[in-house]
């Protein structure tokens, strides 16, 4: 019997998407000045106020905090009093304080190679074949949509106005039985907007041009197959309240790490429960679920299965994970358990924290654009930033790349 399976997106607009924003672009600023910086930045937003707190341990980096906070927030476009917040009046507090030694002579050794994990914890990655990032369909249709509202909302202001950036969509897919997509089922879109008419006229013109121009955009961008997916059938909810202008850190507060589940899969696979945003790269909540999914994706690519959930879990100051576990859903078509997989996964990848630090470039500067849409499923590319000085050029989303599936095929006989 089919069934039917949901993902939620939010907006670079949306309250705890502006404080992720603001956690890692503070990261970024130490670790563009100081790669060894060691980071957890936490930030909170509410009506006209920004609190960010946190550890840092640092030996040559100054960040300017309210400059970079109101930088952030003028990107998104947060620029206008009538928003309730804005880059140019808000308050800012920071309350970031050194990181503790305790923590510390975990993760700093003698040896690179010997550096511990900066916390315990478990981490997954995930990766399946409804689309060709390898991602669960609704949740990537739902970062896609976003990006084209904010497309329109940065880039062509005349073609939706009224547009402000708080924004969240929502996709219900139907699959079959064998769990391949069907057909998109429901849309729900909810995107904060001026006022501009009555409400009934408002709500009326929001809805007829996501249907008209935002959905449109949305299908044409998609490859064949998944586009083939809106049959026609489909639902559509736009703003069921019937009207929201008051959105962003004026309507809801805003937390980093609210949005973990965004964040990676919508739903589907696993969470560990570790947020990433604001966190340097010791922190294998963040490194190590970025190497989970490189393992997934890439086994997947392989053809080693249809669908792979990977677990690592680690133990604070210890190099090596305490377990690596890979679930292939019956979906796997070599002639090995999972628990098989498991082991080979184990000998293929080294997932020490300085390996996988050094596989993906962690220590660059790199991290502000995970902080909204999504940090996997995304297309990596290279591109040029300043470190301590110099221009360097550094991989971004790294962990996407399918760059051992030669290897992956060789160590399963594929």
């Amino acid at each position: 019997m089919n069934y039917l399976f949901s993902s939620e997106s939010v907006s670079e607009g949306h309250p705890d998407k502006v404080a992720d924003q603001i956690s890692d672009a503070i990261l970024d600023e130490f670790l563009r000045q100081d790669p060894e910086s060691k980071v957890a930045c936490e930030t909170f937003c509410t009506a006209g106020l920004v609190v960010v707190g946190g550890e840092v341990r640092s030996d040559n980096a100054y960040v300017d905090i309210p400059s970079t906070v109101r930088g952030v927030i003028s990107r998104i476009g947060y620029t206008k009093a009538e928003y309730g917040f804005d880059a140019s009046s808000c308050g800012i507090i920071s309350t970031i304080h050194e990181q503790s030694a305790d923590i510390n002579r975990g993760v700093v050794r003698s040896t690179e190679d010997e550096q511990g994990a900066g916390d315990q914890g478990m981490m997954f990655g995930y990766a399946c074949r409804d689309t060709e990032e390898y991602m669960p369909l609704a949740l990537s249709l739902s970062h896609r949509l976003l990006q084209i509202l904010a497309d329109i909302r940065h880039n062509e202001p005349s073609v939706m106005p009224y547009l402000r950036p708080d924004a969240k969509a929502q996709f219900t897919v139907e699959f079959s039985s064998h769990h391949h997509p069907v057909r998109v089922h429901t849309i729900v879109v909810s995107t904060q907007h001026d006022e501009f008419d009555t409400d009934e006229r408002m709500h009326e013109r929001i809805e007829s041009d996501i249907r008209n121009i935002v959905i449109p955009r949305l299908i044409a961008s998609l490859p064949e197959r998944t586009a083939a997916l809106f049959k026609g059938d489909w639902k559509l909810l736009v703003n069921p309240t019937g009207k929201f202008v008051i959105g962003g850190p004026a309507g809801d507060t805003g937390l980093t790490g609210r949005k973990i589940i965004v964040d990676t899969y919508g739903g589907r696979g696993a969470h560990g429960g570790g947020a990433f945003s604001g966190k340097d790269s010791s922190k294998v909540d963040r490194s190590a679920a970025y190497a989970a999914r490189h393992i997934a994706k890439n086994l997947v690519a392989a053809g080693v299965c249809d669908e792979a959930l990977v677990q690592l879990a680690y133990a604070i100051g210890v190099a090596e994970p305490v377990s690596v576990f890979v679930e292939t859903y019956g979906s796997s078509h070599v002639a090995l358990g999972d628990g098989d997989i498991a082991a080979r996964v184990r000998e293929l990848f080294d997932l020490r924290p300085a390996a996988i630090v050094r596989r993906f470039g962690l220590k660059n500067p790199i991290f502000g654009p995970t902080a909204a849409y999504g940090h996997v499923g995304r297309k990596p590319y290279r591109a040029v930033v300043e470190i301590c000085g110099e221009q360097r050029e550094v991989q971004f989303f790294g962990w996407e790349l399918l760059d051992m599936v030669d290897q992956v095929k060789a160590a399963f006989g594929l």
